[in-house]
């Protein structure tokens, strides 16, 4: 455990932004969590994970309580499937690179998102049609107040597109400690045809890919259009891809037959945020230091100096320019602080 006075989170978010924690501490181990929980009222804590979704606009006067428990096991396997448990701690793109080295399929598709394994339940992060529910088993956390670890069942956990009870009923009221995943040790499902991974791999000359294959395809992809945090300060995609009635789809369908959309259900359409800020003209704009990414308009970035309050300012413009133009709101991703 390690303890730092009025200390800057700038390498503890992605945004980089230079926002100070009166206290800053880090805990490696379980004994050392519930050390610091015990001696800390709840209300008083910070909980800071990979810090990859979340714009701080502000500097923190309470304790920021820094999760970086580590460690990867297998718990059991057969011969179709592993069942392997990460700590919060692990960086998520590591993790799943880990995964892909001994073969096992399932993460392919979330290759080189963000942040760490512990917060990735929390939105139920997903990528290329693939969500974390689609391989997550459980997941253990620690109660703030009680100390108490408690077992979340992927249904108790009542996953959403981007969202869970962690977002919800049980907001702030636990650190997740652990996650177990179910993962295919052969006869991998592959899901190649959302997006533009087909057109990766044609690209890398692969014409029977493997799930390593497709985690190349999905690298190459986020390489070219979402800029690497620790050069571009950003928290990948900023506002959720809205879903709409199929009614209110084809009023906009009228005016804008080229929209891209998804049927995700009897009456609902999921539209590509990233296409509506880039159709409104918004895409590679700017306004000081903070600005929309000029190859994905999905993303918000810090060229250098913005402060939290000014990606904020901006990301209202767009919000208010997509209300006017296609009367969709945005709603934003990442965890505003």
């Amino acid at each position: 455990m390690t303890v730092s006075q009025n200390a800057s989170l700038k390498n503890y978010n992605t945004f980089g932004i230079d926002a100070k924690a009166s206290t800053l501490i880090t805990v490696e181990n379980l004994e050392d969590l519930k050390y610091v929980l015990k001696n800390n009222y709840a209300e008083e804590l910070f909980i800071l994970g990979g810090g990859s979704n979340m714009l701080l606009t502000q500097d923190i006067k309470a304790t920021v309580l820094h999760i970086a428990l580590k460690g990867i096991e297998i718990i059991n396997e057969t011969d179709e499937v592993v069942f392997v448990n990460a700590n919060a701690g692990e960086n998520w793109h590591e993790f799943v690179l880990y995964t892909l080295s001994n073969n096992w399929g399932g993460l392919e598709n979330l290759s080189l998102i963000p942040g760490n394994v512990g917060t990735s339940p929390i939105q139920n992060i997903g990528a290329y049609g693939v969500e974390l529910k689609d391989t997550f088993v459980s997941c253990n956390a620690i109660n703030i107040q009680s100390l108490e670890i408690v077992h979340f069942t992927a249904e108790e956990c009542e996953f959403d597109y981007r969202n869970s009870i962690f977002k919800n009923n049980e907001k702030g009221k636990y650190i997740i400690t652990d996650v177990l995943f179910k993962l295919t040790k052969k006869d991998h499902k592959l899901l190649t045809n959302y997006g533009s991974i087909d057109e990766a791999l044609k690209e890398l000359q692969v014409t029977n890919p493997s799930i390593r294959d497709i985690s190349n395809a999905v690298i190459k992809i986020r390489q070219q259009k979402l800029p690497d945090p620790k050069i571009l300060g950003n928290s990948g995609s900023f506002f959720k891809n809205p879903v709409i009635t199929t009614s209110e789809f084809e009023i906009l369908k009228e005016k804008f037959p080229e929209m891209p959309h998804y049927i995700v259900g009897d009456d609902s359409v999921k539209i590509p945020a990233g296409w509506l800020i880039d159709k409104a003209g918004l895409k590679g704009y700017r306004e000081g230091d903070a600005g929309v990414h000029k190859n994905q308009a999905l993303v918000l970035v810090n060229y250098g100096e913005a402060t939290g309050k000014e990606i904020l300012n901006l990301a209202h413009k767009v919000q208010a320019e997509i209300m006017e133009k296609f009367n969709i709101h945005l709603e934003p991703e990442v965890n505003i602080i």
